[in-house]
C-alpha cells in the first residue's frame, strides 16, 4: 500500500489493505460508502450466502457488525447471543462466524492451549482480517479514530493480527492466550516452532508479563514486543508471518 498508494502507516492502519478502495481515502465518506457497498456487502452476499447454506442471513450480518465493533476484544458466545436478535444457539453463532473467517471477513481465534479441545471449547477474540472493516463500521473519521487512544489501540492490534493471519502459511495457526491477569495478544505456531507476540500501540500495558507467563507455562519459544520498547510497528509488518517464528 505504500509502494502503490503512498500510504503512511496510520493510513494503513486506519484505511487497511484494500486497493480499489486507496483511490477514495481523501474523501472518507466515499471511502466508508465504497467499504460499506463495494466490498462488504458483495462479500457477504456473494461470497458467504451463495456459497453455504445459511438460515438466517439477517443474523450473520450482526455477528459482522459485531465482530467489527469487537475486534481485537474476547466476546463469549453466551454474550454474543445477549446482544444479537434472534441468535438461535451457540452452535449457529460458530457455524457462522466460520463462515465469515472462510470469507477472509473476520476470524474468532481461539485460546492456545495444550490440548486440541480446550482450544476449540475457548471463548474466541474476534479479529478482523483487513482493518478498513472495523474503521468503516465504527463512525469515526481517521482523526477520530486516533484520538480515542483505546479504540485505535484495538485497531493497531487487529492491523497485527490480520497481518499474522493473511501472510502465514497455510499450515500456520493463530491464537491468542490469557491466564487471570497474564495475556498473549497473538500466540504463532507453525509445527514445533511457537512465537508470542504482544503489541503496544503506545499506552502502557499491564500484561507485558504475559510473555514471561507463557514461556513459563509452555516452555521456550520466542517473544517478541510489537511497537513501543519493542519491533517497530512498520518494521513488523513488513515481513511475512513467518518470520517472526
Amino acid at each position: 500500500m505504500y509502494e502503490a498508494f503512498d500510504f503512511d502507516l496510520d493510513d494503513y492502519i486506519y484505511f487497511g489493505g484494500y486497493p480499489g478502495s486507496a483511490a477514495f481515502i481523501r474523501n472518507e465518506p466515499r471511502w466508508r460508502d465504497y467499504v460499506r457497498d463495494g466490498l462488504i456487502e458483495p462479500s457477504i452476499a456473494k461470497d458467504v450466502l451463495m456459497m453455504a447454506r445459511v438460515d438466517k442471513p439477517a443474523l450473520l450480518r450482526q455477528l459482522f457488525n459485531l465482530g467489527c465493533n469487537y475486534s481485537g476484544q474476547l466476546l463469549s458466545y453466551t454474550k454474543m447471543l445477549g446482544q444479537l436478535q434472534d441468535a438461535g444457539n451457540t452452535v449457529t453463532l460458530a457455524h457462522y462466524l466460520e463462515l465469515l473467517g472462510n470469507a477472509g471477513l473476520i476470524q474468532g481465534l481461539q485460546k492456545y492451549a495444550g490440548q486440541q479441545h480446550r482450544r476449540r471449547a475457548s471463548v474466541p477474540k474476534f479479529n478482523v482480517l483487513n482493518t478498513a472493516l472495523m474503521s468503516a463500521k465504527s463512525g469515526y473519521s481517521k482523526s477520530e479514530a486516533k484520538a480515542d487512544r483505546s479504540f485505535w489501540g484495538r485497531l493497531v492490534e487487529s492491523t497485527v493480527g490480520a497481518h499474522l493471519y493473511n501472510t502465514g502459511h497455510p499450515e500456520c495457526s493463530l491464537y491468542y492466550w490469557r491466564d487471570g491477569a497474564h495475556e498473549v495478544d497473538y500466540v504463532l505456531e507453525f509445527g514445533r516452532k511457537r512465537t508470542a507476540i504482544e503489541v503496544k500501540s503506545g499506552e502502557a500495558k499491564a500484561h507485558v508479563s504475559g510473555l514471561d507467563r507463557f514461556e513459563d507455562t509452555f516452555g521456550i519459544c520466542r517473544k517478541i514486543l510489537v511497537g513501543e520498547g519493542g519491533i517497530p510497528l512498520a518494521e513488523f509488518l513488513s515481513h511475512p508471518a513467518e518470520f517472526w517464528l
